[in-house]
């Protein structure tokens, strides 16, 4: 009888069993880690989120701050508590705050937020804020303006009074009036009531009437700080033993100054004040205009030397480099009879927004009788209580001869408190046959130094770091 031989297999799987089991428990906590993994990188994200929404929190919360403290810097910076609806305390944000540099209006509002849940994951926001500067306007008046046929304007304009239009506008063209009284200084012999804005000019869609006025007398600047400045910062021109002063700026960013000991006469005819509220003398008139004798008083960096102050007469030339404002004003401000003479081309050595210049007279801004057949201002020009003109040079009233021009191009603003006349009669008689007038799109948010301003502060610029 044949043995049967019996095999005990017993135990035999449990090898496979373990290495399936470990497989299995190895993906299973893999996929467990994995979604951890992924759990954790959604609530860090929400995290991050939440963390852009404080920090934005605290930019509101800082822009609120200079509304009501248009000054302070330092007040309410640090860290400060973000709560939610409830009232529970969810994250905190951390002020720091750039008061803005020396003749300029622009803060630099920094803001960090983080939740509580996850103190580790924050965002950065800075954001820049400021007064925006009345530049903003390509030409702002506070009385009746015409752009005549030959004008070409390519930025905005504004009157507080009636605007004829006849040239060609490329931007918004404004009136404070539903309808004023047309006179001669627009046009109507004898005065009618127009509306607001009118003319044969446009792109007419452009046109918008009335609109809120521009308050000429709440423009945010100290003439009396100004000086002060100037002193300290920058170079001031005293009215003692001089005729006046003559800038010539040259291109490798310095500013010649010149003291004038003696003036010459030229003929014109200005026209008396146009406008609201203003007195003023007209007719042939000699002004001491022409530059005869005068003596080199130094030279000077324009970068060290933001902001030059006459209390005298100046006569203001050449090509810029670098940023500065230049003002004409003699106390008590009241009686200012300070003016500014332009005699030839202001221009820019950049277009990049590196060169900017600005110029204020309490009175009048004069443009030469004897400037370039082509003629042009780079700049930002102002008269707050006068008129920007350049006066009539008749065959009965001056020299004719002097009296046309080919074109005046200016690239920036201005910005007069009465009418600023250009041309007289048609044709013209005496002024420039062709007027292009360019908006500066650097100035709103980077006017040239010390040069006035709104007194609330706007957005600018947003970035997070």
């Amino acid at each position: 009888m044949e043995e049967k031989k019996i095999i005990n297999q017993s135990g035999s799987i449990t090898p496979a069993l373990i290495v399936i089991t470990g497989a299995f428990t190895i993906v299973i906590y893999g996929i467990l880690f994995l979604l951890g993994l992924q759990l954790d990188f959604s609530h860090r994200q929400t995290a991050s989120e939440k963390a852009l929404n404080i920090a934005e929190a605290g930019i509101n919360y800082y822009a609120w701050h200079l509304s009501h403290n248009p000054n302070d810097y330092t007040s309410d910076t640090g860290i400060h508590d973000y709560s939610d609806p409830q009232g529970g305390i969810v994250g905190q944000y951390e002020l720091n705050i750039t008061p803005p540099e020396e003749g300029s209006t622009t803060v630099i509002i920094e803001s960090t937020g983080w939740t509580n849940e996850y103190p580790k994951v924050k965002r950065t926001i800075e954001v820049q804020y400021g007064l925006p500067s009345f530049s903003s306007y390509s030409l702002l008046s506070n009385g009746s303006v015409w752009y005549g046929v030959g004008s070409v304007v390519n930025g905005r304009v504004h009157s507080n009074n009636g605007v004829r239009m006849d040239g060609i506008n490329n931007s918004i063209v404004s009136s404070a009036q539903e309808e004023y009284m047309c006179g001669f200084e627009t046009g109507c012999h004898p005065p009618e009531p127009k509306p607001g804005v009118w003319g044969s000019g446009g792109d007419q869609g452009l046109w918008q009437f009335p609109v809120p006025a521009i308050d000429f007398d709440s423009i945010s600047f100290d003439f009396a700080q100004m000086r002060d400045d100037s002193k300290v910062n920058g170079l001031y021109l005293d009215g003692k033993g001089a005729r006046g002063y003559h800038l010539v700026f040259q291109s490798n960013g310095t500013v010649s100054v010149y003291k004038i000991t003696k003036l010459n006469d030229i003929e014109g005819y200005s026209v008396p004040g146009q406008g609201i509220g203003q007195a003023g003398l007209g007719g042939c008139r000699e002004d001491e205009q022409e530059i005869d004798n005068e003596t080199l008083i130094g030279v000077y960096n324009v970068a060290e030397t933001p902001i030059i102050f006459a209390e005298n007469n100046l006569w203001v030339e050449g090509t810029v480099r670098g940023r500065l404002t230049v003002a004409a004003v003699d106390f008590p401000i009241q009686s200012s009879s300070s003016v500014i003479w332009i005699p030839n081309s202001i221009t820019y050595t950049a277009y990049d927004c590196s060169d900017s210049l600005g110029l204020i007279a309490q009175s009048d801004i004069y443009i030469g009788r004897d400037v370039p057949n082509y003629f042009q201002i780079d700049g930002v020009l102002m008269s707050q209580k006068g008129k920007i003109i350049r006066h009539g040079y008749f065959d009965w009233c001056g020299d004719i001869a002097a009296a046309v021009k080919q074109k005046f191009t200016l690239n920036g603003s201005l910005l007069s408190y009465f009418k600023s006349y250009w041309n007289f009669g048609e044709g013209p008689e005496s002024g420039f046959i062709e007027r292009e007038l360019n908006f500066d799109s650097c100035t709103p948010d980077n006017p040239p130094p010390y040069f006035p301003s709104s007194n609330a502060y706007q957005f600018i610029s947003w970035q997070e770091k």
